[in-house]
């Protein structure tokens, strides 16, 4: 009996242990400028590095970013200036401008001047 208990425990418990970590996850939908398969990779990446993000997935033809975020670690805000950081808006937050001068033109905004698409 004793060991049917520590059998039911040791399978139980990783799943207690899984459940509290995904009550502080959450999902957040952030409009950005992206306008290339390397805008996509750019901020893909950098949400990679950014700590709590769990995922992020950039859809090219809404340009909407979906981000998982342990909302422990982070939160929508610093999510979006990590974005507007490397040149892009995010959502209210415009591109910053330093970091939106070095994109390449195809990722510049279709009322840029300097703007050519692929």
């Amino acid at each position: 009996m004793k060991k049917v208990f520590i059998s039911l425990f040791i399978l139980v418990l990783p799943s207690f242990f899984l459940l509290g970590q995904n009550l502080n996850v959450k999902e957040i939908k952030i409009q950005t400028s992206a306008q290339c398969g390397m805008c996509k990779d750019a901020i893909e990446k950098t949400l990679t590095f950014e700590r709590g993000v769990r995922k992020s997935v950039l859809h090219m033809k809404t340009k909407i970013v979906t981000v998982e975020y342990d909302q422990r670690r982070t939160n929508p805000d610093k999510i979006r200036k990590a974005i507007s950081k490397i040149g892009y808006d995010a959502d209210d937050i415009e591109a910053d401008k330093k970091a939106y001068e070095k994109l390449e033109a195809c990722c510049k905004k279709p009322d840029d001047p300097n703007y050519k698409p692929h």
